[in-house]
């Protein structure tokens, strides 16, 4: 009875200082997250953040800005799109506490060390305070892996939401969607040969979202423009970076005399890039930019394609190599955001003032210390998330480890291949997922200072726990001996009453 009352008692304590940690956690990390914008005094905007903004009052699809996104941001205008940042903060609260929990180091005080790190060694805080789709691009990659990997170990609230997460955030970007549909299928390719690791209804679960987040885009376009089709301008993309590598100017020098384009005339004063050619002012304005010259790109984009395509492998794969180590934070978050600032000034004036008097607006931002840091721990990390994943496939050993450093590995390497192949290679894409790369380092190093028998230790999904409080605490390499001993001394003592 004695040694009851005090296991009961200690019990108790760590309940209770795990519950006071939980909301010290809960309160500090989103305000580390939000931290760039409340120091900005607004929401950091970027270049593309007017092109979402404008799809609710424009009602018609441009390319490459999700209605799905401009409906979410829509929703936030009230509130200076506070309550949009206070969204994007909390899900990654959850998604990282639900990420630890299932992997079995889910005390509240490695959260918030972990938070910590991530926030000041990683762009995570200025994804989140940034009005952008690029925070769940990320994100997504996580709640997928805990669906398909752990989808046992969680509630079924907590699949519901998860399933919510991943297929939002496929339709807020093409690429994210492109990045999430490859995982699903890798996972399927591996399925066989992790033995037993991932179900087929996990794999499903995780495959339908895909089907709904595509169905939330067609939607959404349908809703705001009355078509049923899919955000345009994939087409026009992937023009303008073969543009950039010289390969449209080789088609066009080749079919100009016997095809009468609309480029034609330019093929000698074509941009050196990408960005000059869509952003800038280059002929593609005086073309009728995506509505004038659309057809023509994509007949251009498909026939470069079968005509030239050694060297269209090479220009994907050299774009691909460069995106992985264009990681730096801050890419198209400056002073100087003309097209955003246009739409807010039309269509909210009301948040004008407050927008001006930001310290982004006032040119108070500078990304070269802060990449001083974030760029080497950027490429370090995913040089280290590889190497954990090869070693766990080197050992046969397919523990949550590994799975999640083959996720994330595999969502890199997808990432830059769509964004660099398609769009060209830019340090905002690479940035928006390298620090998935951070976290799975500093997991790894939480397990291995908690020692082996902590590592992998997570409740098998046969078990379950009643009592809430008590959920964090089994995760303790302490008391997952302490109760394995009790169920193993159950099972010894239960034995046949013995008969008078």
């Amino acid at each position: 009875m004695g040694g009851s009352h005090i296991s009961t008692q200690t019990l108790r304590a760590r309940t209770a200082a795990n519950s006071r940690s939980a909301w010290i956690a809960a309160i500090a990390i989103p305000l580390m997250l939000l931290a760039p914008a409340l120091w900005n005094g607004y929401p950091l905007l970027q270049w593309d953040t007017g092109g979402y903004l404008a799809r609710w009052y424009e009602g018609y699809l441009v390319p490459s800005r999700s209605t799905t996104f401009g409906l979410y941001l829509h929703f936030g205008e009230d509130s200076s799109f506070w309550i949009n940042l206070g969204i994007n903060a909390l899900a990654t609260l959850w998604i990282l506490q639900l990420t630890l929990r299932v992997l079995g180091i889910s005390e509240p005080l490695r959260l918030l060390a972990m938070s910590l790190v991530l926030a000041l060694t990683t762009s995570l805080p200025f994804l989140a305070s940034t009005l952008l789709t690029d925070i769940f691009a990320g994100l997504s990659v996580l709640s997928l892996f805990i669906l398909v990997a752990h989808g046992k170990r969680t509630s079924i609230p907590e699949k519901c939401l998860l399933f919510g997460l991943t297929a939002f955030a496929a339709a807020t970007h093409s690429a994210t969607l492109a990045v999430l549909l490859g995982l699903c299928c890798v996972g399927w390719i591996a399925r066989p040969f992790l033995r037993g690791r991932i179900s087929v209804s996990a794999l499903t679960q995780g495959s339908l979202t895909i089907v709904a987040g595509a169905a939330l885009l067609l939607s959404t376009n349908f809703a705001l423009s009355g078509k049923l089709a899919w955000t345009p301008g994939g087409y026009g993309v992937a023009f303008a970076r073969m543009l950039q590598d010289g390969i449209v100017a080789q088609y066009l020098r080749d079919h100009c005399p016997k095809q009468n384009f609309k480029l034609c005339p330019y093929r000698d004063q074509l941009p050196a890039t990408a960005d000059q050619f869509l952003w800038g002012s280059s002929m593609f304005n005086t073309l009728g930019r995506f509505q004038g010259l659309g057809d023509e790109m994509g007949f251009i984009v498909l026939h470069s394609l079968a005509e030239y395509p050694a060297w269209q492998a090479k220009a994907a794969l050299t774009a691909t190599a460069q995106q992985l180590v264009y990681v730096g934070t801050g890419e198209g978050t400056n002073g100087w955001l003309g097209h955003t600032y246009g739409i807010i000034e039309r269509f909210l004036p009301a948040q004008v003032k407050p927008m001006r008097a930001a310290q982004q607006q006032r040119w108070h931002f500078d990304f070269t210390a802060i990449n001083r840091i974030h760029i080497p721990v950027a490429l370090a990390s995913m040089l280290l998330a590889v190497v954990l994943f090869g070693r766990g496939v080197l050992r046969r050993r397919f523990d949550d480890l590994t799975l999640l450093a083959g996720t994330v590995s595999f969502a890199l390497l997808g990432n830059a291949f769509v964004c660099a192949a398609i769009s060209g290679p830019h340090d905002r894409y690479g940035a928006r997922m390298a620090w998935l790369a951070t976290m799975v380092v500093l997991i790894a190093a939480a397990r291995q200072f908690a020692g082996e028998d902590a590592r992998d230790r997570s409740l098998p999904p046969r078990q379950e726990v009643d009592d809430p409080d008590l959920v964090d605490l089994v995760a303790d390499r302490a008391h997952v001996i302490a109760v394995r001993n009790v169920e193993h001394l159950g099972t010894r003592n239960d034995l046949p009453e013995r008969r008078g």
